[in-house]
């Protein structure tokens, strides 16, 4: 039997509502498909500020750096909004990225045919969606020096090396290998010289990869281009601010940012979350939708090679789906009953049971 070492940070918000329900539907697949999950828990964010008035503790990169790959949740609030920076619950996210040298967000969006209507785009446009948004995560604006904020004046610095780029493109690249062979690199060439570089090293990429279609997009097109077609895209490249704000587009086409999920990868071991945050207006009210969050627990159990297990989960949320239950942030369209958190977190590990 496989045993995996899961290192499960929960974080804050509905951080822990939904990263118990993956658990559960996690620990259904497990055994039925034999292997075993160790979880070992360790705080972020504001909880960690809580505890160790530091939003990432080494004791978390630690055991993050010990496991097989990493759970995670969410972070923030309006309990931490007024602390200095370097003190913030994102900053210790933006800390464990780099600690655990995750240079790679990959974002599927794919739209379930069951909930087609609960898109706001007209049916016809959305109705097979399935893209892939991958984007570089420890470089680009966030992370650029030199920054500074005064009275009158604040300063952010965007920059890329070549070796930043070449290898989000490679993993771009790899992935739509996977899928069907199309990449759209987004940049902003037009008036950005990191863009210009962007563009002629992922032209260079691209020639170890001659069955893989590319093209450029801009990004002020790219999402226009979204919502008037999204069927066009295959896997989207893009840099940390513009897939940052693209990939949250890409969740409202497929009907809410409860259900997209995604996988940081790039170092040593391999961390999933949902895209959203931590929502602390309906924290602990069973609301929250957990979907996101047992996505990226498939798309974790595909990094383990225990790929049977991840399509498990898929197949049970579709099930689950298909019989009508939402919770509330879909509950408009085409619901039968309106579930909890933890009701949709049973059901989906009912199905996977099967």
């Amino acid at each position: 039997m496989n045993n995996y070492k899961i290192a499960v940070l929960k974080g804050d918000g509905i951080g822990p509502e939904i990263v118990d329900e993956a658990i559960k539907v996690l620990d259904a697949v497990a055994s039925k498909e034999g292997f075993n999950l160790e979880y070992n828990e360790y705080l972020i964010g504001g909880s960690a500020i809580d505890v160790f008035d530091n939003p990432c503790p080494d004791e978390t990169i630690k055991g993050c750096l010990n496991s097989d790959a990493v759970l995670f949740g969410s972070i923030g609030g309006p309990k931490w909004d007024n602390l200095p920076k370097e003190k913030r619950p994102e900053t210790g996210l933006l800390k464990l990225r780099k600690s655990l040298g995750l240079f790679a967000n990959i974002r599927p969006a794919i739209i379930f045919d069951e909930l087609v209507n609960a898109s706001t785009l007209k049916p016809e446009v959305i109705k097979g969606v399935d893209l892939e948004v991958v984007r570089e995560l420890t470089g680009g604006i966030y992370f650029g020096e030199p920054r500074e904020k005064t009275d009158d004046v604040a300063f952010n610095t965007m920059i890329y090396t070549r070796e930043e780029i070449e290898r989000i493109a490679e993993v771009a690249f790899e992935e739509a290998m996977k899928r069907r062979k199309k990449v759209t690199s987004v940049d902003k060439a037009n008036v950005l010289e990191v863009s210009e570089l962007w563009r002629e090293v992922v032209e260079e990429v691209h020639k170890r990869y001659p069955l893989v279609e590319l093209e450029h997009m801009y990004v002020d097109n790219a999402a226009m281009q979204l919502i008037r077609n999204p069927k066009q895209f295959d896997v989207i490249l893009t840099g940390n601010i513009f897939g940052d704000i693209l990939s949250d587009e890409a969740s409202m086409i497929v009907g809410s940012i409860g259900l997209l999920p995604s996988a940081s990868i790039g170092g040593k071991v391999g961390l999933f979350e949902p895209i959203h945050g931590s929502a602390p207006d309906i924290a602990g009210q069973g609301i929250a939708n957990p979907i996101a969050t047992i996505l990226s627990a498939a798309m974790m159990l595909d990094y383990l090679n225990e790929s049977s297990g991840a399509e498990r989960i898929r197949k049970a949320i579709k099930e689950v789906l298909a019989e009508g239950y939402r919770t509330k942030d879909i509950a408009s369209f085409d619901a039968k009953e309106v579930v909890t958190t933890e009701e949709m977190g049973s059901l989906i590990a009912e199905h996977a049971s099967k």
